[in-house]
């Protein structure tokens, strides 16, 4: 064997093990999100973290290195139309730069470096696709949506189409009524929407494309109407942010134990992912 076909024989073996590694992980992930309601799935919100900027690439690849199931990501659209990854309306808190992202174009977005704790890294802003590809295969990926117009959805519907990415994605929308139209440019999307009462609640359980989870939160809970979306095969979505993840940074285990006091809940999302998937594995709610 020469040199060079032991190099091509070293790469190939390289590339199947990145394969094998990943899939497996994400293959567990669905199992339990579509047959083991039991357990209790971690959502990463904006793939926060304790080393890496907010929305970042670095953030998610230490998301999908520990075992997170869902990272939570933010799509906005520039003014030339490429989808990037931006919480706030504005650059200002999280970059190195201000403005407007709808009114930036990439060229000067991308010039841009993260803050993480107020400096700057070297992580850059980076596309959706860019996070697309990173996360095919390793986790879900909840698409929280802040894009405006018809050109930002048929791009990002586009993108997921062309991944074949839409089976381990969730689509949030704030409103269930904004479900039809982008289900008609793409049948094969799976949406988690908002619910602010049970009217919403029953609105959603007629929609006929696939919600397999509802958001809710503590202001309209109730062990009765979180049990009857239970009962209809759709996971229950809460945040731990805020009030819950405060509670756990004060005092080890009082906030994920008050939150679990809603006990329908087995989907949460939070800014403490390595605390929660701790506080899971320690009472078996997490593979």
């Amino acid at each position: 064997m020469t040199r060079l076909h032991r190099f091509f024989l070293l790469a190939l073996l390289v590339l199947l093990t990145s394969v094998v590694t990943a899939q497996p992980q994400l293959d567990s992930i669905l199992s339990d999100f579509h047959n083991r309601p039991d357990r209790i799935l971690v959502a990463s919100h904006r793939a926060q973290s304790e080393n890496n900027p907010e929305n970042s690439v670095a953030a998610v690849k230490e998301m999908i290195a520990m075992g997170v199931d869902i990272v939570e990501l933010d799509v906005r659209e520039t003014k030339d139309g490429v989808l990037i990854i931006m919480h706030d309306k504005t650059v200002d808190r999280t970059t190195t730069g201000k403005g407007l992202v709808e009114a930036m174009t990439w060229k000067q977005l991308k010039k841009l470096h993260l803050l993480h704790n107020g400096k700057p890294t070297e992580e850059k802003i980076p596309t959706f696709k860019e996070m697309v590809k990173l996360v095919k295969g390793n986790a879900m990926l909840d698409i929280d949506y802040k894009a405006e117009g018809e050109r930002a959805a048929k791009s990002t519907l586009k993108i997921m189409r062309k991944k074949k990415i839409e089976h381990q994605c969730l689509f949030f929308l704030y409103d269930y009524k904004d479900a039809d139209p982008l289900f008609k440019m793409n049948p094969h999307l799976q949406f988690m929407t908002r619910a602010y009462n049970k009217a919403d609640v029953d609105s959603i359980f007629k929609l006929t494309m696939s919600v397999p989870v509802v958001h809710a939160d503590d202001k309209f809970y109730s062990d009765s109407l979180m049990s009857i979306i239970r009962a209809k095969g759709k996971r229950l979505w809460m945040n731990a942010l805020n009030k819950y993840d405060k509670k756990e940074l004060e005092k080890r285990d009082t906030g994920f134990d008050a939150l679990l006091h809603l006990r329908y809940t087995n989907i949460i999302q939070t800014d403490l992912p390595w605390a929660l998937l701790e506080y899971l594995k320690r009472r078996g709610l997490h593979r």
